[in-house]
């Protein structure tokens, strides 16, 4: 009886899947180089880059950071606070100094420093950025400039994200802190589905989706803020037509005058500013900061504030309520009838800075 020797799939048969493969490959990387792939920075001081005008620091892995002071000088303050701004901002949008009454400052014994977050204004890029690394170059900040053992902080919108890194990572080093309508990030474990999903779902359409793609598609977030078939990211495409009424109402009553540095903003690149922020501040957190613990336990001096209008679309004012909630030494101010910008209207600055300052008054 013969036997029959197994039939072999013709040897081409076994090539095309791998061949299929390295093509789709291909196709895949010369798209991304192409299309996708973001530009490189166009660093400050680099030949053809933008100059650099504003005094920087050197920080611990090489870069800089760019900064601008305000207020008493800061050998004679009593009082020292670290301004983080937000998103496509700069250092010269330190509202909390330049929109203090007229001697507020002097009479407060206050100094602030603001800085370029990492890739805005004159701040080299921080490809590696994390909450952690903003925490680290607050700290860096201000023991370069001499701040002394203890600080305030005060994070607006994007700052957020260093502000909540400064409570995890270095709490220790502050006097105080002041988180003004900080972004919340849906994907924190804590943050209740519905209570997230409501926040989520509040925000304007091209909003839902560009946060959904940096936190699920990092990588495309370049390519989606920039294309012009659909609308992408409100803030990186600088559209205030989703703006809350309360909002638009500043923005024209303030016009230009809000402001006229914007061309220092961005100089290096759409990519390391407002798109890292995006991908830090919606990716995976390496902390959550519904569950930190208070900073100013066994009577420490010091207190940790949150502002949010109710009428913020940018960020909707729905998870602060429950982050609130859930952090009973955190103390929670809603401001009725206001949105994003509400710290433009008459007064609000000097509501902001007088109660962080509270603590140490009455002691």
């Amino acid at each position: 009886m013969s036997t029959r020797s197994p039939t072999n799939p013709p040897r081409n048969s076994l090539l095309l899947p791998s061949v299929l493969v390295i093509l789709v490959g291909v196709i895949a990387a010369l798209t991304y180089q192409s299309i996708l792939k973001p530009p490189p920075p166009n660093l400050c001081g680099s030949p053809g880059g933008p100059p650099i005008t504003a005094p920087r620091i050197k920080l611990r892995d090489g870069r800089h950071l760019a900064y601008k002071e305000h207020g008493v000088p800061r050998e004679r303050a009593r009082r020292k606070v670290i301004f983080i701004h937000g998103s496509d901002s700069c250092r010269h949008d330190a509202v909390y100094a330049t929109r203090l009454s007229p001697g507020l400052m002097e009479e407060l014994s206050m100094y602030l420093v603001s800085f370029d977050r990492p890739g805005y204004g004159e701040s080299d890029p921080d490809p590696n950025r994390t909450p952690k690394s903003l925490a680290l170059d607050v700290e860096e900040l201000a023991d370069q400039l001499h701040l002394g053992e203890k600080f305030y902080v005060i994070g607006y919108s994007m700052g957020g994200q260093a502000t909540w890194g400064c409570l995890k990572y270095i709490p220790h080093r502050l006097a105080g802190a002041t988180l003004v309508a900080p972004v919340v990030n849906y994907w924190w474990k804590s943050l209740p589905l519905n209570v997230s999903t409501q926040g989520y779902s509040l925000q304007p359409k091209r909003d839902q989706w560009a946060v959904r793609v940096a936190h699920y598609a990092p990588w495309l977030i370049h390519w989606w803020n920039t294309q012009r078939w659909f609308p992408g990211s409100s803030v990186a495409n600088r559209d205030g037509a989703s703006f809350s009424q309360p909002d638009r109402d500043i923005v024209l009553k303030l016009g230009s005058s809000r402001k006229p540095h914007l061309a220092e903003v961005r100089p290096q690149g759409l990519h390391e500013s407002i798109n890292r922020d995006m991908i830090v501040g919606f990716g995976s957190w390496e902390f959550d900061p519904i569950e930190l613990e208070n900073p100013f336990l066994n009577n420490q001096q010091g207190s940790v504030h949150l502002w949010h209008g109710d009428d913020d679309m940018l960020v909707p004012v729905t998870p602060q309520r429950y982050i609130a909630e859930k952090l009973p030494w955190l103390h929670y101010h809603e401001v009725p009838g206001s949105g994003h910008f509400f710290h433009y209207n008459g007064g609000v600055v000097d509501d902001i800075v007088k109660t962080l300052f509270k603590t140490d008054t009455e002691n």
